[in-house]
């Protein structure tokens, strides 16, 4: 008898594969597993879980007039203060500057990734080493050079005075804010939108050329769609952290442009609200949730 005419009911080395045996094999695996993955289940919640919960729940608490925190009356006071005029200004600011910073870094990453995707593997290398060369880099540095070059006598002002523009003024400013976020979560959205442009078949957009599309029209109803899963992902990857950003509106940005980030840390260190600032971060954490959520559902899978 043939191995492909033998039964699954017939003795294998000595052994029968009944459904009883597949399942306790199926169980030692599935143990197996689950030991193998323990210590990264233990770091997650350590690190992860628990400091979650921990803000979460002082979100609910009450400052007291010394400055402390009082976890024995839990109220809802700190979120109501989220519709001050000031925080709705706050919010508002860094809605803005984040989604401004996803347009241009979307624009920006769009051509280049498809440019590097159509190119000789020895080429795209080089291309995609010279895309991860910032992270190599310190971000807190990176900052700070941006922090010289915006300067009034930095090299971008002095090449301003050269061609007669006079002395530019970037630095402290929403512009300086929103060069220095573009910059630093520029890989963020070339990175998936490449993984996307890559995996499209070529012969599409001939195909589309052969039954007379333009290449705008070629653009809009081949590719634009077929990447639009790396287009979700770069998007949430650069908005969410552009939302909650901290390093580079300190740096750059000054007092008139406080944003979410910097506003949060400033509840917890100087004004000694945590309740407050718990409430603030909770808020922001259940938005990055949401665009997460939005992203496996509309284009997470297919990527």
């Amino acid at each position: 008898m043939s191995i492909i005419e033998q039964t699954v009911d017939e003795p294998i080395d000595g052994l029968v594969a009944t459904p009883e045996f597949e399942a306790a094999n199926e169980a030692q695996q599935r143990r197996r597993g689950f030991l193998m993955a323990l210590p990264a289940f233990a770091y997650l919640i350590l690190f992860f879980a628990v400091p979650l919960v921990i803000v979460i729940v002082y979100s609910f608490a009450t400052r007291n007039r010394f400055g402390g925190t009082d976890l024995n009356g839990w109220n809802l006071e700190s979120y109501r203060g989220l519709g001050d005029d000031l925080v709705r200004q706050i919010l508002v600011r860094s809605v803005v500057l984040a989604a401004i910073t996803t347009v241009i870094c979307l624009l920006i990453a769009y051509p280049f990734a498809y440019y590097m995707s159509t190119r000789r593997p020895a080429v795209r290398n080089l291309m995609l080493v010279g895309v991860m060369i910032p992270f190599w880099t310190n971000f807190l540095v990176r900052n700070y050079a941006w922090y010289v070059i915006l300067g009034t006598d930095g090299p971008f002002s002095q090449v301003t005075e050269f061609v007669g523009i006079g002395e530019t003024r970037l630095l402290f400013t929403q512009t300086a804010v929103v060069m220095g976020l573009v910059y630093g979560f520029l890989p963020f959205m070339i990175l998936p939108l490449y993984a996307a442009i890559e995996r499209i078949d070529g012969r599409l957009l001939e195909a589309s050329r052969d039954l007379y599309a333009n290449g705008f029209q070629s653009f809009r109803h081949v590719l634009l769609p077929l990447s639009m899963p790396g287009v979700i992902a770069g998007s949430i990857l650069v908005f969410i952290p552009s939302l909650g950003a901290y390093v580079t509106p300190e740096i750059l940005g000054g007092a008139k442009t406080t944003l979410l980030g910097s506003y949060i840390v400033t509840q917890f260190l100087s004004a000694r609200n945590m309740p407050f600032g718990a409430s603030l971060s909770t808020v922001l954490m259940i938005v990055m949730l949401t665009a997460t959520l939005v992203y496996f559902r509309k284009g997470g899978r297919t990527l």
